[in-house]
């Protein structure tokens, strides 16, 4: 087991534990700690005009002799998230921590209650991927108050308590959706010619799509307003496209609804802008059983699941933007033990962590609701029928299998 290196920092490194969001109300717990030992009190923290309480694990984790990483993850069922999680846990026990991972079915009580409990457990540092990042505020509060840092993955977080945030580059992954419709149907050339597209948005309670919204629609909007690109069923916006919980249901459903209203006169689809792969497979199940067209529509995604991955070499999708997960969760253990280490955290780790995969640090551009975090930014990689042997099993990260479906290596 590795030792409380992050616990013993000096004056200086301290204060950016503080920065991080660990201090601020943590002396007064600390005063009372004799006494309420002693009677088996829990310790109060004020947090605006709120009491909060904390258990004797949470206000005595630092001197409890182990290191104990928590992590919160939207769901369990998703494979994109269950990848993660385990990948994760896989990680920081073969270093030998100790893991306390909690899965909240994607639901933001559910999280919220995980988050409480594994303050109250007595972790040593939280690892968040929010279900809705704007709805944390008061539990983090707990965090802050048991100076527990918090480190956000891949969903942005409003919250003091983040300073830190590790994921894929969001714009980037809607730009990459944007250029595969532009370059496919070569909009640049187009001429008189019109194009017919609809969008399937993410789910707004992830502050992550509207980035995805925004990087795509900044390569698609020059085209959507000269009318190059036409949506027939008029709905274009951000929240009118919105898929909640990124949910295959809905976006089966709200295509179901597009396709028999506005193509069912034989009017040609020729693009699905769709922010994610589990939104894409209800799409694609929408053209096959209620789209009359016998041209092959272009379908974007992202996050390369494995049923995803099939429909592309089947030609139901056409592509994904695959994020590596095993890179994703590297990077997070890496910032994560750097700080636990009280090391500096900024552009030097990405020298000194020797990624063989491409980083982006920036702290100036997401921010939780406060200020800026600083955030390390993974390059997402556009897959194709043309390159996904090459990139993604050649590579060892998926198997594919002889029936053509794929398994995620392990």
């Amino acid at each position: 087991m590795k030792g409380k290196k992050w616990l013993a920092l000096s004056a200086a490194a301290a204060l950016v534990v503080s920065a991080a969001g660990c201090g601020g109300t943590g002396g007064s717990a600390a005063d009372e700690t004799d006494t309420q030992a002693q009677t088996g009190e829990t310790a109060e923290e004020e947090s605006g005009d709120t009491a909060i309480v904390l258990s004797d694990a949470a206000k005595n984790h630092a001197d409890d002799g182990e290191e104990i990483i928590g992590i919160s993850m939207p769901a369990e069922h998703l494979p994109r998230w269950n990848q993660d999680g385990n990948y994760l846990k896989k990680n920081f026990e073969e270093a030998g921590y100790t893991v306390d991972i909690k899965w909240a079915d994607n639901k933001i009580d559910t999280q919220r209650q995980d988050i409480h409990d594994l303050v109250n457990d007595g972790v040593d540092i939280l690892l968040i991927a929010a279900v809705k990042g704007t709805e944390l505020n008061d539990v983090l509060a707990e965090a802050k108050a048991a100076e527990i840092p918090v480190i956000a993955y891949d969903r942005i977080i409003d919250s003091d308590s983040v300073e830190y945030y590790v994921s894929f580059d969001n714009d980037m992954v809607g730009q990459l959706e944007g250029e595969h419709i532009r370059d496919m149907l070569d909009l640049e050339n187009a001429g008189d010619k019109t194009y017919n597209m609809e969008i399937v948005s993410g789910d707004s309670n992830d502050k992550n799509a509207d980035g995805y919204y925004n990087g795509a629609m900044g390569v698609l909007q020059p085209y959507l307003a000269s009318g190059t690109l036409q949506v027939p069923s008029g709905e274009t916006g951000y929240h009118e496209t919105e898929t909640f919980q990124w949910s295959t249901e809905k976006a089966n459903e709200r295509m179901t609804n597009i396709l028999t209203s506005y193509y069912a006169d034989g009017t040609q689809l020729d693009a699905v802008l769709c922010a994610n792969d589990t939104a894409a497979i209800g799409v694609a199940d929408a053209i096959r059983d209620s789209y009359s067209g016998d041209n092959q529509v272009l379908l974007t995604g992202q996050d390369g699941d494995v049923d995803n991955l099939k429909n592309i070499m089947d030609g139901r999708q056409t592509m994904t933007v695959y994020k590596c997960l095993p890179h994703e969760t590297q990077a997070m253990y890496d910032v994560t033990v750097a700080f636990m280490n009280g090391e500096e955290i900024g552009l030097d780790l990405i020298q000194t962590a020797g990624w063989d995969f491409d980083v982006v640090y920036a702290d100036d551009r997401y921010s939780n609701g406060t200020d800026y975090m600083k955030s390390f930014l993974l390059t997402p990689l556009t897959i194709t029928k043309d390159n996904l042997i090459e990139e993604l099993v050649d590579t060892g990260f998926y198997t594919m299998n002889d029936d053509g479906t794929f398994t995620v290596a392990e």
